[in-house]
């Protein structure tokens, strides 16, 4: 489409010396910097009527109707000065911005733009972050792919409508999703091509009306049950939390029917300019070794984090590994929990698990800044990026069986700006949104982002773990649907700055899910770029692929094969773990550690015994033991054997009627309800008193030789309890 024009695309580099280049290059002439293509939806009056050709402004070439090209990406956009507030909801909706499109400008528009006359100009509002592919090209709508797509991604759409229906209504943008064109979709993803406030509040009944019309080309697996949520949909009496459940029901049922294999590599690096490494990844090579030896190590490959500290005086390196260690362990029972569960968890209620397990690590960060007095800028932090692909078990009929198949459900949280991407074939997406200054601007309403990134803070972070007390941590967890091949890619800053991630990927994603590059040379290879690129900070890179078919063979592969472990996973899933040999530092962050930092996260504790000093121990430890129980039984014995000589309990006499005068003696009974003499009880009630002696029988020389024994402590406090317990421990109670 761009070949019919003329005029060359300026290089975005603004010390270029020749900047201008003509369409269709990919890099600057002069400069060698990555051209950008910029495609924007319009929106606004008579903007369908532009020929395509036309240039608008000297600078926006019209491709096709409503689908205009930035010429000047060196120049910033048009922004009028007084914010108008048609833009008011796109700005309210950036945490959504993996399906809503982002203010990029204005334009004007008329036959008395160029000469400054404004009375016949029309402003154009221009839309980025827009479903047009890298050719100009719309992407689909959901009406045209509807019937060519899977089941499970069918069920997916419409439940990623579903959860866009809170945030549109709260800005009163709800009507947006009840026009087919304009949700356009992008494999698995759902997008927006503008916002549509319409002319009144839209019911959960008219969204059942527009899906009703897609129910009938629906797959036939799930045809009829998608009818029964319409259904439900119309009724005044049913809220959304109760469709949300049915149809995630019918959702992961559909995807537990797909297979999911997964391969996981994370390496960290301290970079060229740093002396220590900050970062904390999980897994690396040290964890993988250690998954080999430790039967309870079952998080790989289900659980990645990335963990960036910031902040306090040799407090980063702690910061992120605290974190690490933490939430490994609350994910740990967390999984422990869900598998023995039969019921299969909501997404909100996983949600609220993780959230108050990201609050927990917080708390544990923030208890060692208030320890150690730090305040303010003081105190240590740490970023989080972590993905935990939940492997609950979903029954599916298959023939005549049930079978309990993994549900692909992927939960990712964020807090700081970590980052996580998912690279496809054709496509990069950034999956999170940064807490710092830039966004926090944007989702108040008071900017555009490119404007607030020229700000002197604005990669200042907003909130990170351990700064502050978990009731000002706002963490960010969104649910995902794993049914299509990708790299879930987590990643800090070191790799993630100056959108190194966007510019670079098509250099190793394609690769790697076509099997023309092992995931250990493009981890690697990310790490040598950012450090290239981004020296000036610590790197960590934690890439899963998520396959759908058998593993692909690495066609050329130039390095030497690293070794591959596989670990035990249920049927439906397997995990095929790789470390990485490479000279890079895949080392954990606790070899660079400061020795203050390494007293504070491991502190000193007794070495253990080895196996000769433990055996001798040991030993004199059963010596005493086996004595006591050999008296026990003998005691035991003794009594028995003395009371089956005497025979039949003689009847005990009738005690005279006490005097009618005298008065009656308090006696405290304790609580086994057994009666005691009165100077047993005075000796209960006065502790004071002398204990009186005790004669020479068997249990009375247990009382002597191990007094401080639990037992023998109650026989003391209680001693007419001493014959009682005795039989009972031997058994003759």
């Amino acid at each position: 489409m761009i070949d019919i024009f003329s005029e060359p695309i300026y290089c975005p580099n603004p010390s270029c010396p020749e900047p201008r280049n003509t369409f269709g290059r990919q890099h600057c002439a002069a400069c060698q910097t990555d051209l950008i293509y910029r495609y924007l939806w319009a929106v606004g009056p008579e903007v369908e009527e532009v020929p395509r050709g036309k240039i608008i402004a000297d600078r926006y070439f019209v491709i096709a109707p409503q689908i205009w090209l930035e010429g000047r990406p060196d120049l910033p956009p048009n922004v009028p000065e007084q914010q108008p507030e048609a833009i008011v909801p796109y700005l309210h909706l950036y945490t959504e911005r993996l399906h809503t499109p982002e203010v990029y400008g204005f334009c004007q528009l008329g036959e008395a733009a160029e000469t400054g006359e404004t009375e016949k100009t029309v402003d154009v509002l221009l839309l980025e972050n827009v479903p047009i592919d890298s050719f100009g090209g719309l992407y689909p709508s959901i009406l045209e792919a509807w019937s060519q797509t899977s089941a499970a991604r069918q069920v997916y759409w419409l439940w990623q409508i579903l959860e866009l229906w809170t945030p549109l209504s709260e800005q009163g943008m709800a009507s947006s999703l009840l026009v087919p064109e304009n949700l356009r979709v992008e494999g698995a993803r759902v997008r927006l091509l503008q916002l549509h406030r319409g002319n009144y509040q839209p019911t959960l009944r008219d969204l059942g009306d527009v899906w009703s019309g897609l129910v009938e080309t629906a797959a036939p697996q799930v045809q009829s049950k998608l009818g029964e949520i319409c259904q439900f949909m119309r009724r005044s009496s049913m809220n959304l939390e109760a469709i949300a459940l049915e149809l995630n029901e019918l959702l992961l049922e559909q995807a537990a029917q797909l297979p999911l294999h997964l391969d996981v590599v994370g390496m960290t690096d301290t970079g060229p300019q740093r002396s220590q490494n900050e970062d904390c990844c999980y897994p690396t090579a040290a964890d993988f070794q250690q998954s080999k030896t430790s039967s309870g190590e079952k998080l790989i490959p289900y659980l990645t984090i990335v963990c960036d500290g910031v902040g306090g005086h040799d407090g980063g390196e702690i910061a992120s590994q605290l974190a690490v260690q933490s939430l490994k362990a609350l994910i740990q029972n967390l999984l422990a929990e869900i598998a023995q569960q039969e019921e299969l968890m909501t997404p909100a209620m996983v949600i609220k698990q993780l959230e108050e397990i990201v609050r927990v690590v917080n708390n544990v960060i923030s208890a060692q800044n208030n320890e150690q007095g730090k305040e303010l800028r003081q105190r240590m932090g740490t970023t989080l990026v972590m993905a935990l692909q939940l492997p609950q078990k979903v029954k599916v009929k298959v023939s005549e069986d049930l079978r309990s198949n993994n549900s692909h459900e992927l939960y990712l949280v964020n807090v700081g700006d970590s980052r996580a991407y998912w690279i496809s074939e054709n496509s990069c997406q950034r999956l999170t949104v940064d807490d710092d200054v830039a966004s926090r601007e944007v989702i108040l309403g008071h900017s555009l982002y490119w404007e607030a990134q020229r700000r002197s803070d604005a990669g200042a972070l907003t909130q990170a773990l351990g700064t502050r007390d978990a009731d000002f941590l706002h963490p960010t967890i969104q649910r995902f649907i794993i049914e299509d091949e990708g790299l879930l890619l987590l990643c800090s800053d070191g790799l993630s700055d100056n959108d190194l991630v966007e510019q670079s990927w098509e250099s190793y994603g394609p690769a790697v899910l076509k099997g023309e590059m092992s995931l250990e040379e493009a981890v690697l290879s990310l790490v040598h770029l950012a450090n290239e690129k981004n020296g000036y900070d610590n790197t960590s890179v934690v890439m899963t692929r998520c396959r759908m078919s058998p593993d692909k063979v690495v066609l050329f592969n130039s390095k030497p094969a690293s070794a591959s472990v596989s670990l035990p996973m249920s049927p439906s899933l397997s995990a095929s773990v790789s470390l990485p040999m490479s000279s890079v530092s895949a080392k954990t962050p606790e070899s660079k550690l400061s020795e203050s930092s390494k007293q504070l996260l491991y502190p000193e504790t007794a070495p253990d015994p080895g196996p000769a000093d433990q055996k001798p121990q040991q030993f004199k430890l059963l010596l005493p033991m086996l004595g006591l129980l050999a008296l026990m039984l003998a005691a035991g014995g003794l009594g028995l054997w003395v009371r089956s000589r005497q025979g039949p309990d003689p009847v005990p006499e009738q005690l005279p009627p006490p005097p009618e005068n005298l008065a009656p003696v308090e006696r405290r009974v304790p609580r086994l309800g057994l009666k005691v003499s009165s100077h047993r009880n005075r000796r209960l009630r006065n502790p004071l008193l002398p204990m009186p002696k005790l004669p020479h029988r068997p249990q009375n020389q247990l009382l002597r030789k191990f007094p401080r024994r639990p037992q023998n402590r109650v026989l003391r406090k209680f001693p007419h309890l001493k014959s009682l317990l005795v039989w009972e421990l031997v058994g003759c109670a």
